[in-house]
């Protein structure tokens, strides 16, 4: 089955496109990141801004790289059987001409999603969803109680930032940043009414800002009622594992959790 087909079949049978966000594996090349994508059992990646393309080499994976380069990404990807589906977390220009570049790049890819903080260009971002067809997600760190510029890490200021816009632009719903503000994601899913186009899955030892990631299913964050909500609300974007702990060899933990999801999906079935 091609890696086009496995897309086809998830969204048709209600299910995630289950990938892994390459931060991940930020120890490592990108080339690493969709190898070891690969061997965790997914065949979809979010690359993100920045990551050295091939160990040794100067090369950054961005819209900056280059034609040659964006080809040779491409043809790793293709290797491995692994699709490019979503970038970020990335920056978008208020500027058309600028943002143009990051959007035909992505597109080039076959990347679908664009992962973002900049509110401040949301009517860009719109414009350039209608243009490419593609989608774009508000991510969210945890809340920076001395920064009260800050406000993405709140699921409902996220809601009324999009609510009015393209259907195609929503959350990227990141639930460890989520209980690191102190907020559970189910009921941060709920706020969002829907209006979710990703996600950086996490599941955290323990409800503190401190906490840290664990296989899905054993720490605090409610991974299967998450997973349920998402179902719900028929959502059928990116799923990425985020692992941000054990980064040396966080593989088999990456793995448990893709399992798990698959094992909620087929539980469903």
């Amino acid at each position: 089955m091609t890696v086009i087909a496995a897309a086809a079949l998830l969204a048709s049978s209600g299910g995630f496109n289950i990938t892994v966000q390459a931060w991940t594996f930020n120890r490592f090349s990108t080339f690493e990141a969709i190898e070891k994508t690969a061997q965790a059992g997914a065949s979809f990646i979010e690359l993100y801004p920045g990551q050295t393309m091939v160990a040794g080499e100067d090369v950054k994976v961005g819209p900056e790289m280059g034609d040659a380069a964006t080809k040779r990404l491409a043809e790793h990807l293709e290797k491995h059987k692994v699709r490019a589906i979503a970038f970020g977390v990335t920056g978008i220009s208020q500027d058309a001409s600028e943002a143009r570049k990051l959007f035909a790049w992505a597109k080039s890819l076959g990347i679908q999603i664009i992962n973002t903080e900049s509110t401040e260009a949301i009517a860009t971002a719109e414009a350039m969803v209608k243009e490419f067809d593609l989608k774009v997600g508000y991510h969210n760190h945890p809340r920076r109680p001395n920064d009260e510029n800050y406000k993405v890490w709140d699921p409902a200021y996220v809601y009324e930032l999009v609510k009015d816009r393209d259907v195609r632009i929503g959350a990227c719903a990141d639930t460890g940043h989520w209980v690191r503000s102190g907020i559970k994601p189910v009921e941060a899913l709920k706020a969002l009414k829907g209006r979710v186009v990703s996600s950086h899955l996490k599941d955290l030892h323990e409800f503190t800002r401190g906490g840290h990631d664990v296989p899905y299913g054993t720490g605090v964050s409610e991974i299967a009622a998450v997973l349920a909500e998402l179902q719900a609300i028929g959502f059928t974007g990116s799923l990425s594992v985020e692992y941000e702990h054990n980064w040396d060899a966080s593989l088999p933990d990456v793995a448990q959790c893709i399992g798990f999801v698959r094992g909620f999906l087929a539980g469903k079935a």
